[in-house]
């Protein structure tokens, strides 16, 4: 059946009024992992509202446990296959909880030929409350890399302070990185603080926690 514009319009506005109104977390994002549209539920997910997720990395916002996951997806978008994708993903709730989950991925558009986008949903597993995360342990190098960093410090500099060479801070800072989940120096930092390893109020940063693991 051919429908005329005017019909269009009216099942896209129907179809964007079941979307919002869906209790399941759901996200279009374009082929890159961008957010084109989000519905509340998914908005809600990040303590935010849908419009301010929009153009947001949907894998930064949920990060993924497995980079092998991203990278099969990634290749596989790459050469148009059109399969379900699944990601393992943990996120911090509005509330200071850790959760963790599964993003589903479906390629769809209205042609075999066209670049799709991806029509992603988010499901649920379980969390951890801030209250029960433990107080962190890391190697007193490590502390005091992320003091450095803290206050503002380069990888060179760092590598000075600490007698390690570049290479050496980076692979402290690419260890920390994974263990906690980072997506960047900056996320790292704040980790660091979240997590009691670098002392609150106190200028220039200091670590809290100097012992070994």
């Amino acid at each position: 059946m051919d429908f005329s514009r005017e019909e269009s319009v009216v099942w896209r506005n129907r179809a964007l009024l079941v979307f919002d109104r869906v209790s399941v977390p759901v996200a279009v994002c374009d082929v890159y992992g961008a957010v084109l549209l989000a519905n509340p539920a998914m908005a809600a997910e990040c303590g935010t509202t849908p419009g301010r997720l929009r153009g947001r990395d949907v894998l930064e916002l949920f990060r993924p446990q497995e980079a092998t996951q991203v990278k099969r997806i990634a290749e596989a978008l790459r050469l148009r296959h059109r399969s379900r994708y699944q990601v393992s993903v943990r996120w911090e709730a509005p509330g200071g909880a850790e959760r963790y989950g599964e993003l589903t991925a479906d390629p769809v558009s209205d042609t075999v030929e066209e670049t799709p986008a991806l029509l992603v949903m988010l499901r649920v597993l379980g969390e951890r409350e801030a209250h029960e995360q433990r107080p962190v342990r890391v190697a007193p190098a490590e502390t005091r890399i992320l003091a450095l960093l803290a206050g503002g410090a380069t990888t060179a500099q760092t590598a000075r302070e600490t007698g390690l060479t570049v290479d050496g801070v980076n692979y402290h800072l690419r260890r920390l990185s994974t263990r906690w989940g980072a997506a960047n120096r900056t996320e790292l930092v704040a980790r660091a603080y979240a997590r009691g390893v670098l002392a609150a109020g106190v200028w220039p940063p200091v670590p809290t926690v100097p012992e070994a693991e």
